[in-house]
């Protein structure tokens, strides 16, 4: 376990990755768990008080995702069985320090900054974007 959580917030975490990356499949799913759980091992930037995924999930103007019926359904075994694994901390790349990531509109690119933070690469339809260098010490 690389933070504590409750089982609450397991459900959460895999709510939000399926809101957000459903259609990406489970490796998508599991890129937007890395983002979720970076959040709240960075004490830095806009996610210095981010202290558990709730705070991460329900920060104002972050994730698009808790608008949705996907995130208000209960999630299924096999979602809350990804959720597990990046709470036991299984990261992958390009998500590995990501804290932010997007989906470009329809035949758009990803951009080589976004909010000012560099590209770390994509994943099917997400662009995954890194803290600068030694801003976010927290994080992997």
């Amino acid at each position: 376990m690389i933070i504590s959580y409750t089982d609450t917030e397991k459900k959460l975490l895999a709510q939000i990755m399926r809101a957000e990356a459903l259609g990406e499949g489970d490796l998508g799913m599991l890129m937007v768990g890395n983002v979720v759980v970076n959040r709240v091992l960075a004490d830095c930037l806009t996610f210095k008080n981010i202290d558990s995924i709730t705070d991460a999930i329900y920060q104002p103007n972050q994730f698009v995702g808790i608008n949705s019926s996907l995130f208000n359904a209960s999630p299924t075994t096999q979602e809350k069985r990804l959720a597990e694994r990046i709470l036991r901390g299984e990261y992958y790349h390009p998500a590995t320090n990501a804290l932010w990531f997007y989906a470009p509109s329809s035949g758009s690119s990803c951009k080589s900054k976004w909010y000012d933070q560099d590209f770390a690469g994509s994943y099917k339809n997400h662009c995954f974007y890194n803290p600068d260098p030694g801003v976010c010490q927290q994080i992997h």
